[in-house]
């Protein structure tokens, strides 16, 4: 049965990486736009993420905790919506404790770097291009200029650290935004910074031309399939343990015979 629903009009990182898992997550998300209920993870994150935008949306000599502290109610009253609310049977309590969680994370990004010394080039930097016919879309936290004027992408991270066995897979959003600076803006990066701002910690990457390479070609395949499925009127699941752990929508997928897998 045909869609009601139009295809996006791009792919970013986020849903790529939805449709690699299972292309019928990709489809609830994207296609059907179901709404995903918000975790206190997901929300803590997105509350950070805001401050710090907020941070450096401000001149360098400005960047002090006092106009982070100051950025933070804010951030959660943007963050904080009534279905959120709902979703995390938010009370005083679970509101302080939130508020609290954000501002140690914050507090722990200052650990970590000197703001106030930063070359920033963008801040929530919105790239699209179109590679082999995909229309790709990014939003880079930072994309920094480092001491030899090369260009850096900075992306921070709410949640755990990852084990080194996963490199390969930690870094690859943050390689599809390389390759769209390179297709937009004429220019490579030369390195990736993920700040683990939660534990304080960061980790690099070299940027390789061979590797983004390879992630744009596994976006514009990967863009090829979709159109494909959306075509013919769905999209195959693919359940598996990886792909149903985390996944909002396995009671959609129960409901319609999907042998879902128990985490």
């Amino acid at each position: 049965m045909p869609f009601t629903q139009s295809l996006p009009s791009a792919l970013s990182p986020s849903r790529l990486e939805d449709f690699q898992r299972c292309p019928r997550r990709y489809q609830y998300a994207s296609i059907e736009r179901r709404r995903q209920p918000a975790t206190y993870a997901t929300v803590k994150g997105r509350v950070v993420h805001q401050v710090l935008e907020s941070l450096f949306n401000v001149d360098a000599d400005a960047r002090t905790t006092e106009v982070a502290w100051s950025a933070l109610p804010g951030a959660l009253d943007a963050v904080l919506s009534e279905d959120v609310r709902a979703d995390l049977a938010l009370d005083d309590e679970l509101a302080r404790r939130l508020r609290d969680d954000a501002a140690r994370v914050v507090a722990n990004y200052f650990s970590m770097e000197d703001p106030s010394a930063v070359r920033v080039e963008g801040v929530e930097l919105r790239l699209r291009v179109t590679v082999d016919g995909a229309p790709l879309l990014g939003i880079l936290d930072r994309l920094d200029r480092d001491d030899h004027d090369e260009l850096v992408i900075v992306d921070y991270k709410t949640g755990s650290l990852p084990s080194r066995s996963f490199d390969t897979a930690t870094f690859a959003n943050t390689e599809l935004y390389a390759a769209l600076c390179e297709s937009t803006l004429g220019e490579r990066p030369t390195r990736i910074r993920l700040l683990y701002v939660t534990h304080g910690e960061a980790i690099e990457r070299a940027v390789s031309a061979v590797v983004i390479d390879a992630r744009a070609r596994a976006a514009s395949a990967a863009w090829a399939r979709i159109t494909r499925y959306y075509e013919a009127g769905q999209f195959p699941a693919t359940p598996s343990r990886n792909a149903c752990r985390f996944c909002p929508y396995t009671a959609v997928c129960r409901e319609s015979g999907v042998a879902v897998v128990a985490g």
